[in-house]
């Protein structure tokens, strides 16, 4: 069986960005993702496409087949009154847009009365480098395929947005 939309995959990876590891899965822990449901950058998933179980590959994504340019239009200043207690260089905060949903930001600077927010995912703008073993591939359920993304080894569902 080889990756193609609607199967389970779970691979082991290890992430680099200019030698140095960023993530990786931890023995006994790969990733399980829905393949064609979107859950992987999108160089990843058309690199995986096609692969067997036991298949290596070593890859370089490029930020546009990744998270992205760093985009300067993503940089907003608040004023620091919309914010609660010490507000930390480096750490990440929610803001509500008008549809309700939340977007993650990060803190790059705080001034006397003002705070610099990136809204560019921390990864924009880095080519990643990515050693990956595919470890099992199955066909999805029904259910997870409506989900958009698969469910643990005894069904329940892994993601807490359900």
């Amino acid at each position: 069986m080889s990756i193609q939309a609607n199967k389970v995959v779970e691979l082991d990876y290890v992430l680099t960005i200019e030698g140095d590891v960023i993530d990786k899965t931890e023995p006994g822990e790969p990733l399980l993702y829905l393949h064609g449901a979107g859950n992987l950058i999108p160089g990843l998933e058309k690199e995986l496409e096609g692969k067997n179980v036991g298949d290596s590959l070593s890859v370089t994504i490029e930020p546009a087949d990744a998270y992205g340019e760093w985009d300067e239009q993503a940089i907003e200043v608040f004023s620091s009154e919309n914010f609660e207690g010490n507000v930390e260089v480096g750490a990440t905060y929610y803001a509500e847009n008008p549809d309700g949903t939340m977007m993650p930001f990060t803190v790059r600077e705080v001034r006397d009365d003002q705070v610099v927010a990136d809204f560019n995912h921390p990864l924009a703008g880095q080519t990643l480098h990515f050693d990956v073993k595919v470890v099992n591939i199955r066909e999805a359920t029904e259910e997870e395929i409506e989900h958009g993304h698969p469910h643990g080894p005894d069904g329940t569902d892994v993601h807490d947005e359900d």
